[in-house]
């Protein structure tokens, strides 16, 4: 499995990019919010989804730890693909995706290509429960202008890559002071479990 990637973007298409890695080029498909941000020519990392399939290989990129831990719930819903998953990713921010599933927003998720009401309702039944509290409550709105660097909640990747599922990691911080620095932060929320 692999879990990550760090190089140089080489080249970029349309939904994927070539990151180079000592010479060996892996592609990677990535969401349309991180295609925005990448640039070729700069070192990027991206944790990767890596899916073995019976007639292919192929590497799903994300910019944080978190979407890549929300793709994986994603695709874990019956009749949600890989395909759907980046879909429903290319909407808008991980985190806005996940408040819209915790707050049963199915038009928001509804919008998102090849994705119908009844599959959005399926992700939201499989997956409120796995989200985590809403972080705000209301329709989600879609907004990204083009070339926004998206802002990771780096303590949220921090506690999901010390094991915290995806829900009891954003629990925790939701408790915690959004001011305080990323190490503060992460103390609070380990305080609480």
């Amino acid at each position: 499995m692999i879990a990550h990637i760090k190089g140089e973007i080489a080249e970029k298409f349309e939904n994927s990019v070539i990151v180079d890695v000592n010479g060996v080029g892996y592609e990677i498909a990535i969401t349309a919010l991180d295609y925005d941000s990448v640039v070729v020519g700069e070192t990027q990392k991206f944790y990767t989804h890596h899916a073995v399939r019976e007639n292919g290989e192929d590497l799903y990129g994300f910019s944080s730890l978190a979407a890549k831990k929300l793709f994986e719930l994603l695709i874990s819903v019956n009749g949600v693909g890989p395909k759907a998953g980046m879909a429903i990713l290319s909407l808008a921010a991980p985190e806005d995706v996940r408040n819209a599933i915790a707050n049963a927003d199915v038009k928001f998720i509804s919008k998102a290509s090849g994705v119908g009401k009844k599959s959005a309702e399926r992700v939201i039944v499989d997956l409120r429960d796995k989200v985590g509290l809403p972080s705000h409550v209301g329709a989600t709105e879609i907004f990204v202008p083009s070339g926004t660097k998206i802002e990771n909640d780096e303590a949220l990747d921090a506690l999901i890559a010390l094991g915290f599922p995806l829900k009891e990691a954003t629990e925790a911080l939701e408790k915690v002071d959004k001011n305080l620095s990323t190490e503060e932060r992460i103390r609070e929320a380990l305080k609480q479990k």
